[in-house]
Order: C-alpha cells, then structure tokens, then sequence
C-alpha cells in the first residue's frame, strides 16, 4: 500500500513543481496523468496493482468534478457571460438534447441488438462535457472570451443536468423489467433532480457567502483555514442535494456562479485554494483510470467500440453544436473549434458506474464504450489543445 501512495505522491509533487513548463509542452496535464497511470500499471512496469471498488472510485470522480465544477463557476466572468449568454443557453437546451439523439442513432446502426433504452443510457452518459479536461481550454486567455464562458458554462451544467435524464432512462428500465414503465415516475424524477439542485446551491452557498464575509470581517479566519472554507462549501453543496435526491452537479455549478456574484476579488485565495485541490484530485482520478482502468480493458476494444467512440467525439458532438450556433455570431472556425473541444471525462465514469447495477443486456460493451471514448477524449484534446488554439488565435488576428 505504501508503495502505491508514494508513486502518487510523488509524482504529483514532482509534476507540481514543474506544472508551468510542463503546460507549456504538447501535452497537458490529464494525458500525463493518464500516461504515468497506464506506464505504472499491468500494461508496462506493473508496480501499481491497487484494487479499488466501483463505489470508492466513483466517489473520488464525484468530489473531483464537484469541486472543479464550483471552482470553474465561482472564476466565470459574469459580464461576458450576460453578452453571450444565448450560447450555452442554445447548447444545453438545443445542443445537448440533439447530442443525445445523434448518440442513440449512431448507437442504432453500430450496435446490433440492443433496445433502445440501453442506447439512450449509452448516449446519455456520453452526452456531458467534462470541465476538467476541457480546463486548458476553458482557461487559456488565447481564446476568444465569449468561447471560453460558453464551453466553461456548459460543461458545468450539462453533465448535470444529463444526470435526470440518465435516471428517467435507468427508471424506465427498471419498471420495464417488471412489464411497464411509469413514465409520470421518471418525469417527476427528472425535475426533483434539477429543482434540488438548484435550490441547494443557491440556499447553502448564500448561507455560507454571508458566513464567510462575517467571519472575515472579525478576522476569525486565518490562513490554514482559509484552504477548506471552498472545499467544505463545495461538498456540502454536492452531497445535500445528493441526498434530498436531487443532483450534486447542478448544486455544485449554480452554488459556484452564486459564490462568483456575492464575493469579490479579496476572496481569490480561497478559490485558489480550493482549485488546487481539486486539480490535485483529478490527478489521481485519471492515474488510476490509466493503470486499473484501461490497463484492464484496452485489450477488449473491439472495432464498434472504437468506431463508436470516434464517431462520439466528432460527428455526434460537433454536429450539433454548429448547428445551433448557427447566427450566433461566431464564424466557422469558431463553431468547429467550439463542436471539437468537448471533451468526455469525470461524469461519464460517474455514469458508467451508476448503471452497473442495472444489469443490461450489453452491459460490458457499454462500459468499455464509455471507457474507449474517454481514453480517446483524453489522448485526442489533450495533444490537439495547444496547436488548436494557436491555430484560432492566428485565424482571429488575420
């Protein structure tokens, strides 16, 4: 055991202490990760060969994308967003709905046999973009701000609003195991997700804002507690509303833009704080997805899989997503960059392991799609990032 943390341990010192240069290279911080996890596993060196459950891992994917979800919302630039504010609108309530539909019929002519729920799941789970990963993107000055605010906005809200949609379609399995599905059941659980979600990150992070700012005011809060104040905030936003049953990421996101609102500039360091710990939690989320994860399954990719999950990351994103940016505004190498940068990550693990308990039919052919598709997500944006953009800001100057 020992052994195991001091190879995460280490590496994510040593990778911290030449963060800056390394960001500069070709390539970015999840594909290093991924790579070291992949070399220390099974596949090459096999001197990480932990054991971890399905529950234990989805909850470090959960508190990862939690906090990277508030962090990214807390830091949105509230101006440029209220100027553009119809883009992430059209892509999550026009983008999103159409990804999932061009998901599920891509699904229909690659995969033979499969019901059409099953697809909808599959579709649904690869639907969300990831904040994480798209973080490069999100947060490099080089791209234009109205395409920044626009994929930060919607990465952190459609993998949460993706999660209702994903239990209607795990609901109307379930009831259509015992020969109906409850349609009125899975609607309603489609909206108590989002209404609590919103409600509890709006409640809890008001609360604790108007705490923070009384506590401050007192000097009641030093310097070695000022690195939790976010992280407790953050989690608590995310587990509340998992527990009243509606979604932590939405809780999480719409508490982080509330948080941005209330609070001004003297407050970054918390902020600071608290996106170094979530980066330092997605390090170790995307080491072990590359040593247990796709050390084990890599080998079981076959050729559906694979062409699924391309099709996944180019025509079934990007499609719509020029679609409706259509008179948007932006120009063609604008939508392309904007339909290409969605990449899949922390949710969709979230989700594949969310439906293990369903039993499917074609559960593991769904799993090891999910889990091509992010493998591919990281690898493909993680060394097109820096040329893509500097291919952008050219086209933009010219």
């Amino acid at each position: 055991m020992y052994i195991h943390l001091a190879l995460l341990a280490s590496f994510v010192l040593i990778y911290n202490l030449f963060a800056e240069k390394i960001e500069k290279t070709a390539i970015n911080g999840p594909l290093l990760f991924l790579i070291f996890g992949v070399a220390i596993g099974p596949l090459f060196f096999d001197v990480f060969d932990i054991t971890i459950d399905n529950e234990s891992y989805m909850t470090l994917a959960e508190l990862a994308l939690a906090l990277v979800l508030f962090t990214d919302a807390s830091n949105t630039n509230m101006s440029v967003l209220k100027k553009n504010i119809k883009v992430p609108s059209k892509l999550l309530l026009i983008g999103l709905p159409i990804t999932i539909l061009f998901g599920y019929w891509v699904g229909v002519v690659i995969f033979d046999g499969f019901g059409w729920i099953e697809l909808a799941i599959l579709a649904t789970a690869l639907a969300p973009t990831d904040a994480a990963l798209g973080k490069s993107v999100a947060t490099n000055p080089s791209v234009p701000s109205k395409i920044r605010e626009s994929l930060n906005v919607e990465s952190g809200l459609n993998d949460g609003i993706c999660v209702p949609v994903l239990l209607l379609f795990m609901a109307m399995f379930s009831s259509s195991t015992s020969g109906s599905i409850d349609f009125e059941f899975s609607i309603g659980l489609f909206l108590k997700e989002i209404g609590y979600g919103v409600l509890v990150g709006v409640v809890i992070t008001f609360i604790v804002s108007k705490l923070i700012k009384y506590s401050a005011a007192r000097k009641w809060i030093n310097g070695s507690r000022k690195a939790i104040i976010i992280l407790g905030l953050s989690f608590t936003c995310f587990a509340l509303a998992q527990w009243l049953g509606g979604s932590g990421f939405i809780a999480c996101f719409t508490g982080g833009l509330l948080y941005g609102v209330l609070n001004t500039k003297k407050d970054e360091e918390l902020i600071e704080v608290a996106e170094g710990l979530g980066d330092a939690l997605t390090m170790v989320t995307w080491i072990v997805f590359g040593s247990v994860v796709v050390s084990k399954y890599i080998n079981d990719f076959s050729i559906e899989v694979v062409l699924y999950s391309l099709l996944s990351l180019t025509v079934v994103r990007m499609v719509p997503v020029f679609f409706v940016l259509f008179k948007s505004g932006f120009n063609t190498s604008e939508k392309l960059f904007s339909g290409w940068f969605g990449p899949r990550g922390l949710a969709s693990i979230v989700f594949a392991i969310m439906i293990l308990d369903l039993k499917l039919p074609h559960e593991k052919t769904i799993l090891l799609t999910i889990i091509c598709t992010v493998f591919l997500s990281i690898v493909l944006h993680g060394i097109t990032a820096k040329p893509f953009i500097s291919m952008l800001k050219k086209k933009e100057e010219s």
